[in-house]
């Protein structure tokens, strides 16, 4: 009975650690939207510079819909702005726009955990199916084999989001380097951008966090069946 209560309790403390962390990222997005950059500057504009400053003339900047799916695609050698970022002039926008040129430049100059978290990402969607799908038959077949492998499925969708944290600081880091040589923003304006870039970095922490929790819940489980 008391690992059942662990691990319900495990669950709900994953489920308050994502909930946390999306608020604290929407609620400093809105906050920082409210202030418009100094330069007038829009994402969209002030990606394009950036680029071009890194040599990176045939990356192309483009529109797409959704809230804050702004996002890099090296495939495509496209840096991604919802239209909110794209067009607009805060200093959440550029912020963001800023960041996904920064993996723009991680992809030119071969960063290696982004080499490595690229090579992961047909397993992790292989994973994301078949951990869960494992689990269940696992259950309901009464085998224990086949839930952990599971679980170990499970234990790849981890490393990924271990190896995307450092992947999302290094952009950011490049992105203020950026902001603040390219002259975008004043000295208060850049300790406001970031603001913006180490609250959305929370959300990969907070990622980790609940995916090593659910998986220590499915040991807590099905570990001791093994007794």
């Amino acid at each position: 009975m008391d690992y059942y209560f662990i691990s319900y309790g495990l669950t709900l403390l994953a489920f308050i650690l994502s909930t946390i962390a999306q608020i604290y990222v929407t609620t400093t997005y809105k906050k920082y939207n409210g202030y418009k950059n100094e330069r007038n500057i829009t994402g969209a504009e002030a990606a394009r510079e950036i680029l071009n400053k890194n040599s990176l003339n045939d990356v192309k900047v483009v529109e797409i819909g959704g809230y804050l799916t702004d996002h890099y695609d090296p495939r495509k050698k496209e840096v991604r702005l919802s239209t909110n970022n794209y067009r607009g002039t805060s200093i959440s926008s550029v912020s963001v726009a800023c960041h996904e040129c920064g993996h723009a430049i991680q992809d030119k100059v071969g960063y290696v955990f982004m080499r490595i978290r690229a090579s992961l990402i047909p397993f992790v969607h292989f994973s994301s199916y078949a951990g869960y799908i494992a689990i269940v038959l696992g259950i309901l077949f009464s085998s224990l084999n086949l839930i952990w492998i599971g679980i170990g499925l499970e234990l790849i969708i981890l490393l990924f989001q271990i190896i995307t944290l450092p992947v999302e600081i290094d952009a950011s880091k490049r992105a203020l380097k950026e902001l603040d040589y390219s002259h975008f923003f004043k000295s208060s304006e850049l300790k406001h951008g970031k603001n913006v870039l180490v609250a959305a970095a929370l959300t990969y922490v907070a990622s980790i966090a609940s995916t090593l929790l659910e998986i220590l819940r499915l040991i807590l489980l099905f570990g001791r069946r093994d007794d």
